[in-house]
């Protein structure tokens, strides 16, 4: 009796100490999710630090810091593969835009492209006739004004029919009110990727300026827009273009397909952005920003994809930002920078396969964030106390953050905790058939908002009823040829 008591006895003891030894456990795993939910590092974000901090040892920590490195971005981005070819409603489309008034001016040259644009009158109508034109050493200057019911536009009259090649460090110089350009294929073609850094500056007087229907390739910043002498070029619009590169740019310059500065109330919307990789400087990129003090500036219904035919490389990229990495004081439209964007928002965007967050507010006060579909980045960052945003209806794998003091206002949005990307469990990710394949219709049930709220649609369709961009993604696909293919790359 009394060894079955002891028996009895040690067995109790012995599954105390398993119940202890379970709890202790998952205590240590709660504090590890609550430490990584805290210090917001995403595997994608630490993987990199690790892999840098093991080299230049013995070949044992270099291979394991390598093999740490490679796991953690598995876990966190899964296996690399190719988006398939996508043809969209997005991004420069195959059917003009643009009316081609008769009356017109016809050229042919790069030297009568110069001289039309030099001596344009308000209402006229420059389209280029079909071939390649070739600009070296100096911009192209636009800098004779329009008006609002007589806008200077600069066109093809059919999409890929033109293509301009700019060797130099500015293709478009815009600096007059009211210029549009439409059904443009512009290709940055510098041996050194420093001296091809936009195709269009749009500075000071420019406001008003358009760019509808145009494939932009390979430049540092596609679009450079700033003020100049204390004129701003507000009120503008990116529509419908593909933004891309076809290499990772090799510069210390900034690489951001769009480079908002100081100016307000531009509308860029329903533009595909894709491929912008920095290789030297801070390795720092963006697919899109506002900054510099300027306010009401809106992207909607953009596909923005980080990284599609480009891939492992070094360096850092978000998709779009309020705020970008901050603007020096003498750039700022008040001087001051106290915030860099106000009243501005994003909605309505698909943003995808980036190595650091989709968007990223930094001092963008009063602003929102509704309606987004964000796949493979680290989510969103609100940041700094100048920073306050309402965000409702995101669907964002991965999780919302306030940084440094940054206001939320959260309504209904659907997210995942960082720390599950460290188990490689991605539950939002798992909503959709084979994301990061380009593949966005719903595995099973689709994520439907709570109530009868209805957000904005990316595809143009109508009231999205579930959280993100869209209820139904094939409505994004276009059903003729297009200019591009693969998120709007030729």
């Amino acid at each position: 009796m009394k060894r079955a008591g002891a028996r009895s006895k040690g067995g109790r003891r012995g599954r105390r100490l398993l119940l202890a030894g379970a709890a202790l456990a998952v205590a240590g795993l709660v504090g590890a999710a609550v430490t990584i939910e805290h210090l917001g590092i995403a595997p994608r974000t630490l993987a990199p630090y690790v892999a840098k901090r093991s080299s230049g040892h013995n070949p044992t920590i270099v291979g394991l810091g390598r093999l740490v490195s490679d796991t953690l971005m598995e876990l966190d981005r899964g296996t690399p593969s190719m988006p398939a070819d996508l043809a969209l409603t997005l991004g420069a489309q195959a059917q003009p835009v643009g009316t081609g008034r008769p009356g017109g001016v016809l050229v042919a040259t790069p030297d009568e492209v110069r001289a039309a644009i030099a001596n344009a009158q308000a209402g006229e109508v420059i389209t280029l006739l079909p071939g390649i034109y070739r600009f070296r050493e100096r911009a192209i200057d636009a800098n004779r004004p329009g008006r609002e019911d007589a806008p200077v536009v600069v066109r093809a009259a059919r999409p890929g029919s033109v293509r301009i090649e700019c060797e130099q460090v500015e293709g478009f110089r815009v600096s007059a009110p009211w210029w549009r350009f439409e059904n443009l294929e512009i290709r940055g073609v510098c041996g050194d990727d420093t001296y091809c850094e936009h195709a269009f500056h749009v500075v000071g007087a420019g406001r008003h300026f358009a760019s509808v229907n145009n494939s932009i390739a390979d430049f540092n910043a596609h679009f450079k827009i700033n003020g100049a002498d204390g004129d701003f070029p507000d009120d503008g619009l990116i529509e419908s273009n593909t933004l891309y590169n076809t290499h990772a740019r090799r510069t210390g310059n900034p690489v951001v397909p769009i480079d908002l500065v100081a100016a307000s109330r531009w509308q860029i919307r329903a533009n595909i952005i894709k491929d912008f990789i920095k290789l030297e400087g801070n390795q720092v990129s963006y697919g899109a920003f506002a900054k510099g003090a300027g306010s009401a500036n809106v992207f909607e219904r953009n596909v923005v994809w980080c990284e599609d035919r480009l891939r492992g490389q070094v360096g850092q990229r978000v998709g779009l930002s309020l705020g970008g990495g901050g603007t020096g004081a003498e750039w700022c439209r008040d001087r001051k920078c106290i915030s860099e964007q106000q009243g501005g928002a994003v909605r309505a965007n698909l943003i995808a396969a980036c190595s650091d967050v989709g968007i990223y507010l930094n001092s963008a006060s009063d602003s929102e964030v509704a309606d987004n579909t964000l796949v493979d980045t680290s989510g969103i960052d609100v940041r700094f106390a100048t920073s306050s945003a309402r965000l409702d209806g995101n669907l964002v794998d991965g999780p919302i953050r306030s940084r440094n003091g940054g206001l939320l206002h959260l309504g209904a949005n659907r997210t995942a905790p960082l720390w599950q990307a460290y188990l490689g469990y991605h539950p939002v990710r798992t909503l959709f058939r084979a994301p990061l394949e380009g593949d966005f219709a719903w595995r099973g049930d689709v994520p439907l908002r709570l109530g009868n709220q209805k957000g904005r649609d990316l595809c143009g369709a109508g009231p999205v009823s579930a959280y993100g961009a869209f209820d139904d993604f094939s409505a994004c696909r276009a059903a003729g040829k297009r200019v591009a293919t693969r998120f709007g790359q030729p």
